[in-house]
């Protein structure tokens, strides 16, 4: 009866040790890093985002007055987005440097001045 309990502890701990093995092997995919983004006549809050470059990364954005767009020239991603609904803009930087985004759907007249800054580091 006793070889029994010892042999069931055994089997157990080696169940054990066997499943944190293969765990330090499974890898996940990593989740985006998702930042929220208010929108609104004239500005983006946060006006300015640091990332890494090969990080991926979701910019929630939201509007309350109007639509408005978001558009990076040199990283060739452009959104347009409607008052009262979330968009997300899903990317992965491939290059380091600043990049300045502009407002890509007139809003008004402060529009040419609606900019928002991406400091990517290596």
């Amino acid at each position: 009866m006793k070889s029994g309990i010892i042999v069931k502890s055994i089997f157990l701990s080696c169940l054990a040790i066997g499943s944190l093995t293969l765990s330090g092997f499974s890898s996940a995919p990593d989740s985006p890093r998702r930042i929220d983004v208010s929108v609104k006549r004239f500005a983006y809050s946060p006006a300015e985002i640091t990332l890494k470059k090969g990080e991926p990364v979701v910019l929630v954005l939201t509007t309350e007055d109007v639509a408005h767009g978001l558009k990076f020239k040199e990283l060739n991603l452009n959104s347009k987005f409607e008052k009262g609904k979330p968009s997300e803009l899903a990317f992965t930087p491939d290059k380091a440097g600043d990049f300045v985004g502009h407002c890509s759907v007139f809003c008004g007249s402060g529009h040419g001045s609606m900019t928002l800054t991406l400091h990517v580091t290596e």
